[in-house]
């Protein structure tokens, strides 16, 4: 039986409301033992002082009318005490399992939804009371909404999880599919051993090195597993570097690449190797997405105490409804295209997450599909000393 009340903290409630009765009532009762007879007295010196000469003998009151008097007094007494104390206690009892109850389901409810959370259904919830305010609730409603959000934490969680695992099935499928039908076809004669076939053997092969090598980064970024190494960087001289790497493939395509950047020194105390790891990623996506004729701008730029970097494309566009999601992993606006580009929809999350390391943001815009792009972040640049 005690076990079985230790388990259950709706007894433990009911009985520590029962307790608080009974002590009402010991104390009430003690009370009444120590408080009658002074009252009792008080009341018949009171009573002799009005005079009363059926209990009067020279002036004061006989000692056996005194005793019966307080007899009947303190029975009297003790009979009204018994009945209020009987009320207030069948009161408290129905009372106490109502609120017992009342508290209890709340904890009760949270107790079945953190079981089905636990075998994986995320998307149970705790009821709340209809149209009112998080900030009227009690502490009970409160710890439910909490509950209620960390339940959509994890349910959002699990869902990334199970797409991430989708994506990067898909994306390791493809190059594989295709690298098994070559060889097969090399094997049974079907394709000619060339070497347009074994380069096309070799650049999914490329292919799925550059998404586990992603896929690698991607890991590390997340579970901050990596290190900084800032120092003094003049940033017009590593935008210059990072232009001057990718200009060759511009020109092979046939898109024109401008660079702007201040005259003066621009400087910030940044990991060089990380920013032009995202320079390389926006200005190869600007050109990824723009096709021959076209032209993209990257421009370096002060913004009061910040460096502002802009990649400027006349390429495709994007779509408002893919703005805000163009920084999410595996997420890419042309899918068809980025596949056959070898595009993993990564990097723009890798990117995103050494921007905020070194205490920036990045962002992007779009007129829409056909208008062009533009992606940009900005770092804090050093303080100048005087």
């Amino acid at each position: 039986m005690v076990a079985y009340l230790r388990r259950r903290l709706r007894w433990k409630l009911f009985l520590s409301y029962l307790a608080v009765v009974f002590v009402g009532g010991i104390v009430l009762i003690v009370a009444m033992e120590f408080a009658i007879p002074r009252a009792f007295a008080r009341h018949l010196a009171t009573m002799g002082m009005i005079g009363s000469d059926h209990m009067m003998v020279d002036g004061a009151p006989t000692d056996h009318m005194a005793d019966d008097l307080f007899v009947q007094f303190r029975t009297a007494v003790t009979e009204a005490t018994l009945i209020a104390l009987s009320a207030a206690t069948l009161i408290a009892v129905v009372a106490s399992a109502i609120i017992s109850r009342r508290v209890i389901a709340p904890v009760r409810e949270m107790m079945v939804a953190s079981s089905q959370i636990a075998l994986g259904n995320y998307g149970r919830r705790v009821a709340l009371p209809a149209h009112r305010p998080i900030a009227d609730l009690d502490e009970m409603g409160q710890l439910a909404d909490s509950f209620n959000q960390m339940a959509a934490q994890l349910e959002e969680s699990d869902t990334i999880r199970r797409e991430l695992i989708g994506d990067v099935t898909h994306e390791l499928t493809t190059p594989l599919t295709v690298i098994k039908g070559s060889m097969e076809g090399l094997i049974d004669g079907v394709l000619p051993p060339e070497t347009e076939t074994f380069q096309q053997v070799a650049h999914e092969a490329d292919r799925l090195q550059r998404l586990v090598t992603d896929l690698q980064e991607l890991s590390r970024v997340e579970a901050g597993a990596y290190e900084l190494h800032p120092k003094p960087v003049d940033l017009g001289q590593l935008t210059e570097s990072v232009t001057r790497s990718l200009r060759r493939q511009f020109e092979d395509k046939g898109v024109r690449l401008q660079l702007h950047s201040p005259s003066g020194l621009l400087m910030a105390e940044i990991d060089p190797d990380r920013i032009s790891q995202v320079l390389i990623n926006l200005v190869g996506n600007a050109l990824q997405y723009t096709p021959s004729g076209g032209q993209v701008d990257v421009t370096v730029q002060r913004k009061n105490s910040n460096a502002q970097f802009t990649v400027a494309d006349t390429g495709t566009g994007i779509a408002a409804d893919d703005l805000p999601h163009l920084f999410t992993r595996f997420y890419r606006v042309d899918k068809s295209r980025a596949r056959t580009s070898g595009g993993s929809g990564i990097g723009l999350t890798i990117a995103r997450y050494f921007v905020e390391a070194h205490n920036g943001r990045l962002w992007a815009e779009s007129d829409g599909l056909g208008q062009g792009s533009m992606f940009a972040f900005v770092l804090p640049l050093m303080i100048e000393r005087r």
